[in-house]
């Protein structure tokens, strides 16, 4: 029989090196795109993987990316543009969505996997980044045609080694002596731990009744972000306070850092917030996929 081929655009990021992970153990050939390779030489020992220089948003890149390929899997995402008007957002939400999927139909691709986000909304997401994200998958069901059968994800925070969610406020709290002053402490999350995520994909991949279906992802429990990040400090042994701040000083806040290298918090990522990310109906019930809680996981990798 011949080696099963995948196509995983953003393979070498959080998400994207532990689902390759998880393929190459079953036995799939995966191909993994990069505008630097090495910048992805962590992906280097795993057996059965290519890492191809390319850039993902030329379309010709992207037909040549996708021949031969029976699955395609886009994890391509920002949290943050460079500008902030949205269109840095709508590039890589957007406007390489419809590249992909024009290319999955030129190369008859027949599976394409697309991770989303909670919240997402054309119309009325609360921000830059959620509307465009409803647009990608707007996109990928309006245009995929009959022959390409797709199947979206929308995750809450997913959590795990090396992600850029906690680890993020460890960071922050190791920084600050003091206390951290903490915009919106009272949105809910579910963190859906990484395992968890790259199951669901594996399954939607090898089961035919997935096509066509949305998925939201979320772990089992709820906490809001003053919990979470109580958590991430109390697992660090930190003596540090969490401030909450009100709504008007957590705006000025935002766009003081709009202007932060690094974005380390944004007017865009205050407006995600002003919604709640947790699920409606649990898509890894709907997968048969029992959700890992924050707290099995996290002394694991939080160090």
């Amino acid at each position: 029989m011949a080696a099963r081929s995948i196509c995983v655009l953003g393979g070498s990021g959080f998400v994207g090196t532990h689902l390759v992970a998880a393929l190459a153990r079953e036995g799939w050939r995966i191909t993994v795109p990069t505008r630097d390779p090495a910048r992805a030489r962590h992906l280097a020992p795993i057996p059965a993987l290519a890492l191809i220089a390319a850039g993902i948003h030329d379309p010709a890149s992207l037909v040549s990316l996708c021949a031969g390929q029976q699955a395609v899997v886009n994890l391509v995402g920002i949290l943050n543009e460079r500008g902030r008007n949205g269109s840095g957002f709508e590039r890589v939400h957007s406007g390489l969505v419809r590249k992909l999927v024009e290319a999955c139909g030129r190369q008859h691709v027949d599976r394409l996997i697309h991770l989303s986000a909670l919240n997402a909304d054309a119309e009325n997401g609360s921000s830059h980044y959620l509307r465009s994200k409803g647009r990608g998958e707007r996109i990928v069901r309006a245009e995929s045609g009959p022959d390409l059968r797709w199947t979206i994800f929308q995750p809450s925070v997913i959590f795990g080694p090396h992600d850029d969610f906690l680890n993020r406020f460890a960071r922050l709290l190791r920084a600050i002596p003091l206390g951290l002053p903490l915009a919106r402490p009272g949105a809910r999350f579910a963190p859906v731990w990484i395992g968890d995520v790259v199951a669901a994909i594996l399954r939607s991949i090898a089961d035919d009744a997935t096509a066509g279906e949305c998925y939201e992802l979320c772990g089992p429990e709820r906490f809001t972000l003053r919990e979470i990040v109580c958590r991430v400090r109390d697992e660090l042994g930190l003596a540090r306070a969490v401030v909450g701040i009100p709504d008007f000083a957590a705006r000025l806040q935002a766009a003081i850092c709009d202007f932060v290298p690094g974005k380390p918090f944004s007017t865009d990522n205050y407006r995600s917030l002003l919604v709640d990310c947790v699920c409606k109906v649990n898509g890894l019930a709907r997968l048969g996929i029992q959700p890992q809680p924050l707290g099995a996981i996290l002394p694991k990798y939080l160090i």
